[in-house]
């Protein structure tokens, strides 16, 4: 759509948290929902998206709001649902997929994912079980239940993070360590990217899969900066 307005600001909204105003009038989402967001170090980044569009107002280049958007017009009306999806990722998690061959490929899995499983196990008590192959095993009852309560633990706003890195990683436990700090983006993209890299080193990269890996890289650090602002005072 064409940009038609000339201001932006930040400003404090009724009832608590921040609005972004556009030539005075409050910014809604694209649900038509108030866009009250929690904290004004959020606000300014989403202001700053749209102060800096040109004559084309272009929502891809404005991550910050997509994922507010998401918060307000889904997760808060389907948060189950949401939970739900995120939760399901621990039951086939791509750390605990190991290759028995080639041995540097192996190697390399090992030592970047077995580390975040032990992490898991210690922040959540969610200790995932390791297997050869592709072929879907069963995890622990115990583990996947632990998992889940930390994906409930979140708001919706988190919970929007949370899912956003956990579809970009393919791994739930990837994207928890993304979110808490555990990992920053580019370390949440190396190692949820392991095996395509590998296989890249070995036999080159197209087109298709060097656009599909930047999109994958751009989604993580947006997750993951969408979460910091969220912490922000």
């Amino acid at each position: 759509m064409k940009r038609v307005y000339k201001t932006v600001a930040v400003q404090a909204a009724e009832g608590g948290g921040f609005e972004v105003r556009l030539d005075g009038r409050s910014l809604r989402s694209p649900g038509k929902n108030d866009l009250t967001l929690p904290t004004q170090n959020l606000a300014a980044a989403i202001a700053a998206e749209w102060d800096a569009q040109a004559d084309e107002v272009k929502p891809d280049a404005m991550p910050m709001m997509q994922l507010a958007s998401t918060a307000v017009d889904l997760v808060a009306k389907s948060r189950e649902a949401f939970v739900d999806g995120v939760a399901a990722y621990g039951g086939t998690d791509l750390l605990c997929y190991r290759a028995d061959h080639p041995r540097e490929l192996a190697e390399r899995q090992a030592a970047q994912w077995q580390p975040l499983l032990d992490w898991a196990t210690l922040q959540y008590d969610a200790a995932l079980s390791v297997c050869v192959g592709l072929m879907p095993r069963p995890q622990p009852a115990d583990a996947t239940r632990a998992l889940r309560r930390a994906v409930e633990g979140y708001d919706d706003w988190m919970l929007t993070a949370l899912q956003s890195a956990t579809a970009a990683c393919g791994s739930l436990v990837v994207a928890l360590a993304l979110i808490e700090r555990k990992l920053d983006a580019a370390e949440a993209f190396e190692v949820s990217q392991l095996d395509e890299t590998f296989q890249i080193e070995k036999w080159g990269e197209d087109g298709e899969a060097t656009k599909r890996r930047a999109a994958l890289r751009d989604d993580i650090h947006a997750a993951r900066r969408f979460a910091d602002l969220l912490r922000a005072a």
